[in-house]
């Protein structure tokens, strides 16, 4: 028998709460896991509340992410015991997810547990952190140096904000952030960012072409927002799209794109290949200090998640949120 957040449906009605369940409800999956611990998202905010389309199937565990400890495997790849890693691959919308303290998965989805840090730290991290490296990386990939002028990050005081300037700030960037809520600045200064701005200056409709600000972005936000972080980016850059916190839609033009030769990069963390998500892990282990998580970090039991949930999608919370079983 195992505790997990259950969400489920009858007809337009929407029930979560927490229960226990039996082992042989477990999913199909060739790894059985004893999950340590996993995260709060807002892709799980959504789930959990039902205010976004993002479970697919009923009943369902949400929890895209999970850390734990093999307990049962028929893979070659994975031995009882084995410390495993899962961000992502439909977990906690098409297949159960790391929110219970026991998850049946597919060998192909883990990654093992990175050495440079705990279980806790790597939801800490979570797919917030890894989908911030892989935007930075993709930053890289396009030429966006750190002499190429200010980098600037949306949604700065989430989980993917908070990460996306402590990893540039390490690799050299000037920071600015972009935050609805001012007095957090001393946060973001701490993690790195050199400049703060409303994020006012950017959500509501703008024009097609700005002034020049910044070199590239990285932007979990969406919407309003994009549109006029793109309109202001330089000549050459690029902006890293990894969020829709404002909305889905993208109401802009292709002036950037074929004036300025501006490219917008789309980043998806939950399909990425095994390879690509050990070297994103290996980067995160190379430039994050373990000790730094904590400044971004809040521990909860499993009982708190559903309150939290509603928390997180209001905005009152800062940085990352651990799940511990």
């Amino acid at each position: 028998m195992f505790k997990a957040i259950l969400i489920e449906k009858q007809e337009a009605n929407q029930r979560v709460g927490i229960q226990t369940l039996d082992d042989s409800q477990l999913p199909d999956g060739d790894v059985t896991v004893r999950v340590d611990c996993s995260t709060l998202n807002y892709k799980d905010a959504l789930a959990i509340t039902g205010k976004g389309p993002v479970v697919r199937n009923f009943p369902m565990v949400p929890g895209i992410d999970l850390a734990g400890t093999v307990e049962e495997s028929s893979s070659a790849d994975y031995q009882p015991g084995d410390r495993v890693l899962l961000n992502g691959w439909g977990v906690g919308e098409t297949h159960w997810g790391g929110l219970a303290e026991k998850a049946r998965l597919e060998s192909r989805w883990l990654i093992p547990l990175p050495s440079a840090f705990s279980a806790r730290q790597t939801m800490a991290i979570g797919t917030a952190g890894y989908t911030a490296m892989l935007a930075v990386m993709t930053l890289e990939r396009q030429g966006v140096a750190p002499d190429q002028g200010d980098v600037l990050v949306t949604g700065a005081n989430g989980g993917v904000g908070s990460y996306a300037i402590a990893l540039l700030s390490r690799l050299g960037y000037r920071v600015i952030a972009a935050t609805g809520r001012p007095q957090e600045a001393a946060y973001l200064r701490e993690l790195g960012a050199q400049q703060i701005i409303d994020r006012g200056e950017l959500s509501a409709p703008g024009r097609p072409l700005a002034k020049e600000r910044w070199a590239g972005a990285i932007d979990s936000v969406g919407s309003h927002t994009l549109a006029n972080v793109l309109a202001a980016t330089r000549y050459g850059g690029t902006v890293a799209a990894c969020g829709l916190a404002q909305g889905m839609d993208l109401p802009s033009s292709v002036a950037p794109f074929i004036l300025r030769g501006v490219t917008l990069a789309g980043i998806d963390s939950v399909m990425k290949p095994y390879s690509e998500r050990i070297e994103a892990w290996r980067r995160l282990g190379e430039l994050l200090d373990p000790g730094q998580l904590d400044a971004i970090t809040q521990t909860i039991g499993l009982d708190d998640a559903i309150k939290q949930a509603e928390e997180l999608l209001k905005g009152k919370v800062r940085g990352r949120i651990v799940v511990s079983m």
